[in-house]
Parts: structure tokens; sequence; C-alpha cells
């Protein structure tokens, strides 16, 4: 037996208290994330309490993949999946425990109703670009087969609208992340915050 039997998954150990959350927020309208911080916008979220809205699913694809999830009362939780693969492992397992971490998302938000990803033309090297792929491969196949309409944003796109700068770099990404109540545990968290508060002016004009 090696060493990494005897180790437990971190990740899985992290998705359990995720989709704990997840399941207490399905009724409760308030607190902004996973990390329960409110922002100046929790009486509005308290006045929509009884508006069902969209559920909204926002990703920022890739070996950590950022996400972003706002529930029918329009409390939004964050967090970073890691799909790194393990060691004695083929290279597609990390397509296929991301699509298990989709199935699991689904099921304990009781549905989805559309899904955005973060739209990257450009990588820093051939394996980013091999990984994203694959990710976005898997993605679009389970929201074809679940019928969930997605949209790929471009990043200029994401970063103008939550900036006003397209070529924001990643720290301004995050401070005007955090400017709305929010405490992601790095970039690829925010990226998926910013594109979620995109993705809800888009389909529901900001009232939320």
């Amino acid at each position: 037996m090696n060493d990494d039997e005897n180790k437990t998954d971190p990740t899985t150990e992290k998705s359990s208290e995720v989709y704990s959350v997840i399941r207490k927020s399905r009724n409760t309208a308030v607190r902004r994330n996973s990390r329960q911080t409110e922002n100046d916008e929790s009486m509005v979220c308290a006045k929509n309490a009884h508006t069902t809205q969209p559920i909204l699913l926002s990703l920022d694809l890739g070996t950590a993949t950022g996400w972003a999830l706002s529930n029918k009362h329009g409390r939004i939780m964050s967090g970073t999946a890691h799909f790194r693969p393990r060691r004695f492992e083929g290279g597609g397992m990390r397509y296929l425990r991301f699509e298990r971490w989709l199935n699991e998302t689904r099921d304990v938000s009781d549905e989805i109703n559309a899904v955005y990803f973060e739209e990257v033309r450009r990588h820093l090297g051939v394996d980013a670009a091999h990984a994203y792929g694959g990710f976005l491969a898997s993605l679009t196949a389970w929201c074809e087969e679940h019928s969930i309409p997605y949209e790929g944003v471009p990043v200029g796109t994401i970063k103008k609208f939550i900036t006003g700068k397209g070529n924001a770099g990643k720290q301004a990404v995050i401070a005007a992340v955090k400017a709305l109540g929010h405490l992601p545990e790095d970039d690829n968290e925010a990226d998926a915050l910013a594109l979620l508060h995109f993705a809800r002016e888009q389909m529901i004009g900001g009232q939320s």
C-alpha cells in the first residue's frame, strides 16, 4: 500500500463542506457567499427572499476551477475546486472528477438554470491550453446532456464589467470582488464571482 492510498483527499473533504453549505442555503436569502459574508445588499436580498431567481453557475475553468453559484433567493456561494491528477492516474481522470463535481453541485442545488464560463482564447502554455479544452468539452457535453443553457464570456468583457478596464490585472479583479463583500481565496474564485455578477446583470438586470 502506497502513501497516496493512506491519505484523505482534501478536495473531497472541501467539496463535502461546500455541498453542506449549498444545501442549507436553498431556502436562505441574506448572506452572500460560502464564507457567510454580508454586505450592503443584504437588505435587498431579504426583500427578494420570496422572489424566485434563476439559479446560475459561473466557472473559471482549469485544474483549479473557480466557481460561484447564485441560488433562487439571490444568495451567492463560491470557492475553488481542484482537479489535479493524482499519482498513478491517467490524464482523463481529472475530467471524470469534474463531471462528478458538476453532478453533485446540480443535485444539491435542486437545479441549475444556466452556466457561464470564462472564455479564454490565449494560454500561457500548451498544457494549460489542453487542460482548458478538456474541461470545456466536458462542461459543454454535460450541459447538453442535462439541457442546461451555457455561454462563454470573454476575459476582457468580464474584467471591464467588474473593474472598468478590459486589461485589468488579477489583483484589480480581486479588489473589485472584495468591494462587493466577497472574500475570494484566490484569483480563480475571484474571476468566477466577477463572472457571476456579470451573468446576474445580464439575466435579471441587477435587480437582485
